[in-house]
């Protein structure tokens, strides 16, 4: 017995999950390697904290929780809010031309449920194009590199089950123009799964059941990856964080970046307005006083339907996963434990029983959620967006948030553009959508569409694309 496997099953004794070797005597060497690699990585004691909250008696039902909205930099302003939107926007633009931002990307999924075999990043949504959004986001990346004349770092968090496969995408398609030393590919962790009774599962008799982290666990992986030290030395302050299955995200916002800044913000949120009551998105707002993401099943039926004085919802600002942080905030969160809640999602898994055979078993996997971070920034903005301009993801293969309903949302944005220009839209598809796309190394927004001198589109079969390339 080597000192690593004693070590490892001293552990594991230690904690009560000593069946991890169950299966030891049947493995070869280069299982064994990879089971003792995996029992390395764990945090036992985190293990012990996770089964923990399997007990549901231990809860205490009595807790009187007190919702409240949130503060809003709202869509409609006023002309004192609109004076200090455009103050702030220039604010912002000054940063961004300074260098003071980084972009972090959450793309951790694969594309498994749109039907698509490969990372989720790589699927293709480009209406006329078929750009994939991996695409989409780096052509807005570099739009704003030539808007802001710097040279932005990329952050990509990827998952053990992607990250390969996403770096070869990359690779494979030139970095979609941009530098490769300006992209830098990171995975998050992954912890094992719990049956109910706190037991570490087996998803083969050689390997733990593992899942990832959630996307809380971005922060914790900035720091293990050494990018926090990156950012550091490169005069970044602030990571603007998105997430890869909306095509719509607006990533470089100079004026949310001036009101973050200004407001003297750690971490701060974008949102849209719901739709109605029953859109069952969580809502950014604040629980006992404590500003965070409240998700739809938490929210009491009272506060779904509550109107303001001008009859919207006051619990409708969505949340739509686009957030500010700064790096010293994030240097501050991860310095120690990271001490994010964790959230419990119980479900049938497939893995390995005592006998060594597949079976199925009820278990938990556990994630932390970045929005759970906003409690702890003293200072938060809150930046009402439009959802046709800034949100449409694509998270089910049909139906609500699907590729066709990007495309839609990616077709009538830019079809408003090109009215507004004068322009005759290709006749409507089987869906009723005129397929038009508009790249955005052409243009940002309707403005500087209208006001920017635009190469002549290229027309195909299937639709209208106005691109540089």
């Amino acid at each position: 017995m080597t000192s690593i496997e004693s070590e490892l099953r001293d552990r594991a004794v230690q904690h009560g999950q000593e069946h991890v070797f169950a299966f030891w005597d049947n493995l070869d060497g280069g299982q064994r390697n990879a089971l003792l690699d995996q029992l390395a990585a764990v945090d036992f004691e985190l293990v012990e904290r996770q089964a923990q909250l399997l007990d549901t008696s231990a809860t205490d039902e009595h807790t009187e929780l007190n919702f409240s909205p949130p503060e809003l930099f709202p869509l409609e302003r006023s002309g004192d809010g609109e004076r200090q939107a455009q103050a702030a926007a220039e604010h912002g633009a000054e940063l961004m031309r300074a260098g003071k931002v980084a972009f972090l990307l959450v793309a951790g999924g694969q594309a498994s449920r749109l039907g698509y075999d490969g990372p989720k990043g790589a699927f293709p949504v480009g209406p006329v194009s078929g750009r994939s959004l991996f695409e989409i986001h780096a052509r807005r990346l570099r739009a704003a590199q030539a808007r802001y004349a710097q040279s932005f770092d990329w952050y990509v968090m990827t998952s053990p089950a992607n990250d390969a496969n996403t770096r070869a995408f990359f690779a494979e398609h030139d970095h979609f123009g941009m530098l490769p030393e300006q992209i830098v590919f990171f995975p998050q962790a992954m912890i094992p799964a719990l049956d109910l009774e706190g037991r570490i599962l087996m998803s083969a008799p050689d390997s733990l059941f593992l899942a990832p982290n959630g996307h809380g666990g971005t922060l914790a992986a900035l720091r293990s990856a050494g990018l926090l030290e990156r950012a550091r030395k490169n005069g970044v302050e602030t990571f603007s964080y998105f997430q890869v299955d909306n095509p719509l995200v607006r990533p470089a916002d100079p004026l949310f970046l001036g009101l973050h800044a200004s407001r003297g913000a750690r971490m701060s949120s974008k949102v849209v307005s719901k739709r109605d009551a029953g859109e069952k998105v969580g809502v950014i707002g604040k629980v006992n006083g404590v500003l965070g993401c409240i998700e739809y099943s938490d929210l009491p039926a009272d506060c779904r339907e509550a109107r303001d004085v001008s009859g919207r919802l006051a619990f409708g600002a969505g949340n739509i996963a686009a957030h500010l942080l700064q790096v010293d905030f994030v240097e501050e969160l991860t310095a120690m434990q990271l001490e994010l809640p964790w959230h419990v999602a119980r479900k049938r898994m497939n893995v390995v029983g005592p006998d060594g055979q597949p079976t199925e078993v009820d278990g938990a996997k556990f994630e932390t959620f970045i929005f759970d971070a906003l409690g702890k920034s003293a200072q938060s903005v809150t930046l009402e967006v439009a959802r046709e301009f800034e949100f449409s993801p694509v998270k089910n293969a049909e139906g609500e948030d699907s590729p066709l309903t990007a495309r839609q949302a990616l077709c009538s944005l830019y079809g408003d553009w090109l009215t507004a220009a004068g322009e005759e839209l290709p006749a409507a598809d089987a869906h009723g959508t005129h397929p038009v796309e508009i790249d955005p190394l052409v243009a940002e927004d309707r403005e500087s569409f209208l006001g920017a001198s635009v190469p002549a589109p290229i027309r195909l079969p299937a639709g209208l694309l106005y691109d540089r390339s």
